[in-house]
């Protein structure tokens, strides 16, 4: 772990709190008396993420509209960007993992390096403050938000569709969960207001919004 503090720049007060970044649920159900897993942080830190990187996009593009800063915030915090700046500090070869995900290729399939990469952040943020993290989000982001967009995000797509009508509210809502750790399968539901609009699954519940979006552009022809 201390190659890692030396790789991000940053040294842990509570190196607990980078110990849980870096572990999987399927390694702490494995040693699930000494290990917590770092789904908590990663919900904290896919928070501090959006924030840090919507204040940024928002400083620095003051002369674009606002649903071009969405594109923005969007490509800059999907799966596969926050997979790439995993990557670039060889994040993989740090987490924990149990031996299912170890032997399947885990410590570099997109889901966990990015939710990984979001535990991080919010380890950093509970460590050292704001500042630290801010820094931190904004080695990789500053960069990333330049580039155009090259992916479809079904999400925003949907989003601004539906924001049209003001009054209409979407939610996604994750149906099940399904599979091995190593081989998790997510079916998620987009709901307007009560009803449902679409359906999707995937190996990560973003994945799975995003197809969950992606049918319910085509079932409204767009």
């Amino acid at each position: 772990m201390t190659e890692l503090e030396k790789i991000i720049g940053y040294k842990f007060n509570n190196s607990e709190l980078l110990k849980t970044a870096l572990t999987h649920s399927s390694y702490a159900n494995e040693h699930s008396d000494y290990f917590h897993c770092n789904e908590r942080l990663e919900f904290l830190g896919d928070s501090v993420l959006g924030f840090i990187t919507a204040e940024y996009i928002y400083r620095e593009f003051s002369h674009l509209p606002e649903g071009e800063l969405t594109k923005k915030r969007a490509y800059a915090v999907c799966e596969t960007t926050l997979a790439e700046f995993a990557n670039e500090i060889s994040l993989g070869t740090f987490l924990l993992l149990g031996n299912g995900e170890k032997h399947t290729g885990g410590d570099k399939r997109p889901s966990i390096l990015s939710d990984a990469f979001e535990a991080l952040i919010a380890a950093i943020y509970l460590d050292g403050g704001i500042e630290n993290a801010k820094k931190f989000v904004l080695s990789f982001v500053s960069n990333a938000v330049k580039e155009k967009p090259q992916f479809k995000d079904y999400k925003t797509t949907l989003q601004e569709v539906i924001q049209q009508n003001p009054e209409e509210q979407l939610s996604y809502i994750v149906t099940d969960e399904s599979g091995p750790d190593h081989d998790k399968c997510f079916t998620v539901e987009v709901h307007l207001n009560s009803n449902c609009i679409g359906k999707g699954k995937g190996r990560s519940k973003k994945q799975a919004e995003q197809n969950a979006a992606k049918e319910a552009l085509e079932l409204m022809g767009l």
